[in-house]
């Protein structure tokens, strides 16, 4: 009986191992989400200390870029008020060379005009052939001066008396017939034409020669 009661008791007492197990294995996982909560609240603050991070190197680099873009804008204002001066003097020289552009060759045309105003003085009627002489000689002056204006402005003349006719530089005011002269040659300068540099100002009048009968064969050209 001794035995039989202690069996009962040990039956009637509660098993405590196994379940004092589980309650401890639980109690110690228990902290693990505070654990957790803790991590996720430190990411946050390193978050916001990147994105500030970011944001002030942002503003950093749109402070720099809108310093260059006022400095590349005051580069441009400053070459387009330098353009604009440069286009006004260039209207202004081009208005003065319009206006005074033969103030030169005006300059050196007053002693050919004194000349011939020198030459207008001379009484004809009363001195007759020392007159006549002095004319002459007044007027061989004028004409040096004007070849010498002629050559400072590099003026020259076309004067193609004997020359093979040049329908470029002369003009054909009429054609003879002539023995000295070969046929679509220059027979008389009518009007002598002049060059300025390499530039047709007026063309010679010239009278050309023809060949004999070239006006029964209907060739009149020179």
């Amino acid at each position: 009986m001794g035995g039989k009661k202690h069996a009962e008791k040990k039956r009637a007492e509660p098993s405590v191992g196994p379940q004092t197990s589980m309650k401890d294995s639980q109690g110690a996982r228990q902290p693990a989400p505070a654990a957790a909560g803790a991590a996720r609240g430190g990411a946050k603050p390193q978050r916001e200390a990147r994105l500030e991070s970011e944001l002030t190197q942002l503003q950093a680099e749109l402070e720099a870029t809108r310093l260059k873009a006022e400095e590349e804008l005051d580069k441009f204002l400053r070459a387009k008020a330098e353009v604009d001066n440069v286009r006004r003097r260039a209207e202004i020289d081009v208005a003065n060379a319009c206006k005074y552009g033969i103030e030169r060759l005006a300059t050196e045309m007053l002693a050919v005009c004194d000349s011939l105003e020198l030459a207008r003085t001379v009484d004809i009627e009363q001195e007759n052939q020392i007159a006549l002489a002095k004319m002459h000689e007044g007027l061989d002056l004028t004409l040096k001066l004007m070849d010498s204006v002629f050559k400072k402005f590099s003026l020259s003349v076309i004067n193609p008396e004997h020359a093979k006719f040049d329908p470029e530089r002369h003009q054909a005011v009429g054609m003879v017939e002539s023995e000295q002269v070969p046929p679509g040659h220059v027979v008389q300068v009518v009007q002598k034409g002049y060059l300025l540099h390499d530039r047709l100002l007026r063309p010679a009048m010239v009278i050309v020669a023809k060949a004999r009968g070239a006006d029964k064969n209907g060739d009149s050209n020179p």
